[in-house]
């Protein structure tokens, strides 16, 4: 929910004075393998999102430091049972079993920062078949990287190689057997992949 007009294609209302997070166990990390879709959902939609990998031990991260955390950026998927999750939040659930199953979490080749550019800065798009579906940049996003992970070391203390995905920009949508995805960050295709 960190894009305003994700939000919006979900028809939800944002109201929140903090960054809406959830986890994933590392059980959900994917790379370029094909991702299967699972049997539990008959609705599993793709979000395209920026990553960071967390560079050093922290706690109680001040946002202005935050940088320091940090040296590699990636495109990743978040992968979501929009059918299962609508279930859930509807009963007033926590709805991690439609976000954080096995394989939900594929994610892209990283790059150091250095490379890309200012992170605030950052844009990126998704691919699915050749057609261009989803296309973010950083500067949209309600709350910055920097944000987000200060807020998060407030709770969970950061280790070497965790990963923050930053949310999603609009243009979700379902995914289907035999489907390509092809994740860039600005020129550079991250991801690429099929869907099983």
């Amino acid at each position: 929910m960190n894009y305003a007009a994700h939000n919006k294609e979900l028809h939800h209302t944002f109201e929140h004075q903090e960054p809406v997070i959830f986890m994933k166990g590392d059980a959900a990390l994917k790379d370029g393998k094909p991702f299967f879709i699972p049997d539990f959902s008959s609705e599993v939609h793709y979000e395209t999102e920026l990553v960071i990998k967390i560079s050093r031990l922290g706690k109680h991260i001040a946002e202005p430091f935050a940088h320091r955390y940090y040296e590699e950026v990636t495109v990743g998927i978040d992968f979501t049972a929009r059918d299962l999750q609508a279930q859930l939040r509807r009963r007033g659930l926590p709805w991690e079993i439609s976000k954080a199953f096995d394989g939900a979490a594929v994610v892209g080749k990283f790059l150091p920062l250095a490379n890309v550019g200012d992170i605030r800065r950052l844009a990126f798009h998704l691919d699915v078949n050749g057609q261009t579906v989803q296309a973010g940049n950083t500067c949209d996003m309600i709350f910055s990287a920097d944000e987000i992970l200060s807020y998060v070391s407030r709770f969970f203390t950061l280790r070497m190689g965790d990963l923050i995905y930053t949310g999603t920009p609009a243009g979700v949508g379902a995914v289907h057997v035999g489907d390509r995805l092809q994740g860039y960050l600005g020129d550079n295709k991250l991801l690429d992949f099929y869907v099983r």
